[in-house]
């Protein structure tokens, strides 16, 4: 066993010989979108994202299935497994089996595993101070989500931000195996800052994020400010607040937004500061056009996330 329960992280690996390890991990969630077929795209992008985030390449899932089959029927779960499905092929990753089970509430998922090479494996425990941040989808998931709840969404914007869910972490994962990167995760449930704290508690190291360069959904200013924010952004303030320093500027409702559980987001690569540049141009070139530089990694003050 290389990454397992002595230490949190996004997968578990293990090693099969010198040349491969194996990447497993599971994830499922309840629906966050009314479309079927682009929940099961979701929840299969956001189980997949795990490999990506350890620097592997997923080969094989299996469905997870929870489902009230009296109350939505067998043609809404079709359209959910078919979601699903064509992430996965989208994903060059086989289909090997599952489990279902009736339930009262609707919950859709995968086990993944994926390979990688022993010695390439990125977790979030290696980061080096002078390493850049760089976040390749912007934030505001979760508050959007709740605008849609609520019937505040308009449908473009309901649109934009299912695609960025759908949207593979695939690409990135595999342009940053071309840099010297010193450490990764993907940015979920627990919020940007949360997702950091769990990179730099018992790092050595200090983390300084630049509010204005973080990229965001535009609309979720004015939802954050109007209180559209899910419960869940609230748990993750409480539980990380005492590692993170904000300057007077940032306002709650920015620091929701940065606390905000995201649902699919995009990775948090720590890369060298020399290969800094070359690894933005290559992650917009291909697609990730609102990735940035959203800060750096210190040296002090230590296991402490400032926010300027």
């Amino acid at each position: 066993m290389i990454v397992g329960l002595d230490r949190a992280d996004d997968a578990g690996v293990y090693r099969v010989s010198d040349e491969i390890a194996l990447i497993q991990t599971v994830d499922f969630f309840t629906p966050i979108v009314d479309d079927p077929y682009w929940f099961g795209q979701i929840a299969a992008a956001n189980a997949l994202s795990d490999v990506y985030a350890m620097g592997g390449v997923p080969k094989t899932a299996m469905n997870l299935v929870a489902f009230p089959i009296k109350q939505l029927g067998i043609n809404v779960l079709r359209k959910i497994l078919q979601g699903g499905l064509d992430k996965m092929k989208e994903a060059d990753v086989v289909l090997v089996g599952g489990h279902s089970v009736e339930d009262a509430e609707l919950k859709y998922g995968l086990s993944v595993t994926g390979f990688i090479h022993p010695d390439r494996i990125l977790t979030k425990k290696n980061l080096k101070p002078g390493d850049q941040l760089i976040l390749t989808k912007p934030l505001g998931t979760g508050i959007i989500n709740t605008a849609i709840k609520r019937g505040q969404a308009s449908d473009d914007v309901v649109d934009r931000v299912t695609r960025q869910m759908a949207a593979l972490n695939r690409d990135a994962a595999r342009i940053m195996e071309h840099y010297r990167v010193n450490a990764c995760t993907d940015i979920t449930g627990f919020g940007l800052l949360g997702h950091l704290a769990e990179m730099v508690e018992k790092s050595g190291c200090g983390i300084q994020i630049n509010a204005e360069a973080v990229p965001v959904i535009p609309e979720t200013f004015d939802y954050a400010e109007k209180g559209l924010v899910p419960g869940g952004c609230k748990k993750n303030r409480e539980f990380r607040q005492h590692m993170v320093d904000f300057v007077s500027s940032i306002g709650n409702s920015f620091q929701d937004i940065l606390f905000d559980p995201q649902t699919s987001g995009g990775l948090m690569i720590a890369v060298e500061l020399e290969d800094t540049t070359d690894l933005l141009a290559d992650l917009r070139k291909n697609g990730m056009v609102e990735a940035d530089v959203v800060g750096e990694v210190l040296a002090e003050p230590v296991h402490r996330i400032i926010v300027n």
